[in-house]
């Protein structure tokens, strides 16, 4: 998958290309994340499923995502970031022609469930190829298209869903990815060095129990409104599912603090910064995947919008957030990004009030564009500092642990949020509707609610986002604790210069150029 680089090669490593190359295949992967959700009802006819089994379409993908991350983080460090996320676009592409050749739900299921395995592989090397190719100093813009990216792919997925499902067909939610996963790997090979790589070791019982401890805490998470949070079979319930999780990952932390190389290094969370980041990455995750819900079904649901028209009223945040992203990047190299995010997550707080406010029958839809375009703000002012300073003082040899977490950490945020969410509305229809009310607006879902039912489905939606609005101010808060970023001595730019005593340089390939030095006092074990 791509061949070392000459020593030439090695020596004239071009940032920015590098990064545009590999966003794109990011792009795609964060864009499959949302665009399935779009699709449920055709799939149900299509397919001839119900509603529990297309659910796995997107929990199978969720579970094969999350699960690994902390791991295919370490084997970019390992193998080398360029050669794990080429065979992590080949596994999503390949696994994308798959689901759209599916003739049964449980074909597409499996499908799936590779995809996300790909998409693991490759989200990691993104983050840590930025942290290896640009110095510390200049990563603001990096990390600002970056969050670009990330902002305006999840609202991208439902709009492009909506567009191929009512003229192509369901298929090409999926065929979509082929064209641009060959252009994706055509680009990397080209552009992206291939970086030295550091001889991890890989304890097997450390991953086992890292793998099964993950595993059980988001199932348990994601399946547990479907049953009612209570018995799935015999004497498991969901409950005993979440809490073997979490003894297991204690085992896990117990075992890590003593083992020789951790899969995720204690010492990465000695820096405050990257713990606070972590903490409002978790919450950003929760807020992408429970905000979306409520607005959705207020606008197809009690509104009688199409899936397309739904998708379009979130334009201004897909634009705001693609104009801006890019400025806050170049604007956090010269001050504290700790003040971006901070606004950030206030906007975040007044976007959703606001819309929770303008959620009633009667009110002009078009009202609901003044929301979307401060949401945009908002997501311009997170993505960029929050990975900035998540990124800013890992040593080279742990950029691919760093990423992982980081990964892992908005994964289970998402998890999180969508489960949240659901628990949330439904209490929320019950309340306002009474519980034989609350059946027929479940029901209704993907339909235009009876006239009855409007106006306590609207104002159950609208309460809904109070939710999401309660926990951006649990990111306000985080943020606020980040310090300001240590200075940094200037980008070594000797191409001779020696790599870090421990890495392990891919043959015939030198050291790049605008990798920083390692300093005293970093994170180093």
């Amino acid at each position: 998958m791509g061949s070392d680089m000459t020593t030439s090669q090695a020596t004239d490593v071009r940032p920015w290309p590098a990064l545009w190359s590999l966003v794109i295949g990011f792009f795609m992967i964060l864009v499959d994340s949302t665009i399935v959700s779009i699709a449920t009802p055709v799939l149900m006819r299509s397919l001839n499923a119900g509603v529990s089994a297309v659910v796995w379409v997107t929990s199978a993908y969720l579970l094969a995502y999350a699960v690994p991350l902390l791991i295919t983080g370490r084997l970019g460090d390992r193998f080398g970031p360029k050669r794990v996320y080429l065979v992590g676009l080949t596994v999503f592409t390949l696994a994308s022609a798959a689901c759209g050749l599916s003739h049964t739900i449980e074909m597409l299921i499996v499908a799936r469930a590779v995809q996300g395995l790909g998409a693991s592989m490759m989200t990691p090397q993104t983050m840590a190829v930025i942290t290896r190719i640009f110095a510390p100093d200049k990563r603001g813009p990096a990390m600002g298209l970056w969050g670009a990216v990330a902002g305006v792919a999840s609202l991208v997925g439902p709009v492009l869903g909506g567009l191929l499902i009512d003229t192509l067909g369901w298929e090409w939610i999926f065929f979509v990815n082929l064209p641009v996963g060959v252009f994706g790997f055509i680009m990397v090979v080209r552009n992206v060095p291939s970086l030295e790589r550091h001889p991890h070791r890989f304890d097997l019982l450390g991953v086992a129990l890292n793998v099964v401890g993950m595993f059980l805490i988001v199932f348990g998470i994601q399946e547990g409104q479907r049953y009612a949070w209570g018995t799935i079979t015999g004497p498991i319930s969901v409950w005993s599912l979440i809490i073997a999780g979490v003894v297991v990952l204690v085992f896990f932390a117990i075992f890590q603090s003593r083992a020789a190389e951790p899969l995720v290094p204690p010492a990465l969370f000695r820096d405050r910064n990257f713990s606070v980041a972590n903490v409002a990455i978790l919450v950003m995750g929760f807020l992408v995947t429970s905000m979306v819900f409520p607005m959705t079904l207020f606008a197809q649901t009690a509104r009688g919008l199409t899936p397309t028209q739904a998708a379009l009223l979130s334009l201004p945040l897909a634009v705001i957030t693609g104009a801006m992203a890019p400025i806050v990047g170049k604007l956090i190299d010269r001050g504290d990004p700790k003040w971006f995010a901070v606004t950030g997550f206030s906007l975040m707080v007044v976007s959703l009030v606001g819309y929770a406010w303008l959620m009633r029958p009667g009110i002009s839809i078009l009202w609901l564009l003044i929301p979307s375009g401060i949401l945009g703000a908002a997501n311009a002012c997170i993505w960029g500092p929050l990975s900035v300073s998540a990124t800013r003082n890992l040593p080279l040899h742990q950029a691919g642990a760093g990423s992982g977490v980081y990964n892992t950490t908005r994964q289970m945020g998402a998890v999180l949020g969508s489960a949240a969410i659901a628990a949330f509305m439904e209490s929320q229809l019950s309340a306002q509707l009474g519980p034989a009310g609350a059946g027929a607006g479940m029901a209704s879902m993907g339909t235009r609610i009876p006239a009855p039912l409007e106006q306590g489905f609207s104002a159950a939606m609208s309460m809904s986002l109070l939710l999401p609005a309660a926990v951006s101010v649990v990111g306000i808060i985080a943020v606020l604790m980040f310090v300001p970023p240590r200075p940094r001595t200037p980008a070594r730019t000797n191409p001779s210069a020696q790599p870090h005593p421990r890495a392990e340089p891919s043959r015939g390939a030198e050291p790049t150029r605008d990798a920083e030095p390692i300093e005293k006092g970093t994170l180093e074990p």
